[in-house]
């Protein structure tokens, strides 16, 4: 008798920590959970909440991940002295990166997003070290990371259709893929693909992001030039971590 009529069922802990590698790759809050044990953590979230990230601190500036969107983000952003990213504050500044890159050392910012914002909170509650990469610093947190020797966990985070339920999107599958490739070790099956994806992508980076759903929503919202930014590989060498509930520089040490 058989005992599940699904293929694989419930996948196992022990099966799903990807732990006989030291490479790895999850999706979203739940894969965060999976993944994470005993392994650094890299959020990747390329349109836009990780391209964010690099915007502001290769500015100087620091960066307060926020799960909530809601009235509570406003006195969370009062609590730590920082603006509140959504769009409501006279500066402007909002999850796009176009928005922050007038910002200076000493600056602080509230990012509130409901997947890379969330997925950096719920690895920071795994005690990782936690990073942010997108494209423009693909190279950079690879060459930082690699230096660690630690195992690490790249997190695509993805994007949510109208249910809430992760979409899987093809640019944060990109960004991971671009950051494993400039990492060594043994990579799991599933860091393999999303390598695999980048080299095939690469070349024509610019021209997938602008014709992914993703590229084409944000397009949609009149914030093409965001897309762009996204778009630009390895100019940037900063390596954003997370210290003390803000993402900032880790080459630069804490901003005064």
């Amino acid at each position: 008798m058989r005992a599940s009529s699904s293929c694989a069922g419930h996948v196992t802990a022990a099966l799903a920590n990807q732990s006989d590698f030291d490479r790895r790759l999850e999706w979203g809050a739940s894969g965060i959970e999976a993944v994470a044990g005993g392994t650094v953590v890299v959020i990747v979230d390329i349109l836009c909440f990780s391209t964010s990230v690099e915007a502001a601190t290769s500015r100087g500036a620091a960066v307060f991940p926020y799960r909530w969107r809601d009235l509570s983000a406003p006195e969370f952003a009062r609590s730590v002295g920082a603006l509140l990213a959504d769009g409501s504050d006279p500066s402007g500044v909002s999850l796009s990166p176009a928005t922050l890159l007038g910002l200076g050392p000493g600056d602080a910012v509230v990012l509130p997003s409901p997947n890379g914002s969330t997925c950096a909170a719920l690895a920071a509650e795994t005690g990782a070290d936690v990073f942010a990469a997108c494209l423009r610093n693909a190279a950079s947190v690879g060459a930082f990371l690699r230096e660690t020797g630690q195992p690490v966990s790249l997190i695509a985070c993805g994007e949510r259709w109208q249910d809430s339920s992760l979409r899987p999107a093809l640019e944060d599958l990109l960004g991971a893929g671009a950051v494993l490739s400039n990492l060594e070790g043994r990579p799991s099956p599933e860091a393999r693909a999303a390598v695999a994806a980048w080299l095939d992508a690469k070349d024509s980076i610019e021209t997938v992001l602008a014709e992914c759903v993703s590229g084409k929503q944000l397009a949609a919202n009149g914030l093409r030039d965001d897309v762009v930014y996204a778009g630009e590989l390895d100019v940037s060498n900063v390596v954003p971590v997370l210290r003390d509930g803000a993402f900032q520089d880790a080459r630069r040490g804490t901003p005064d």
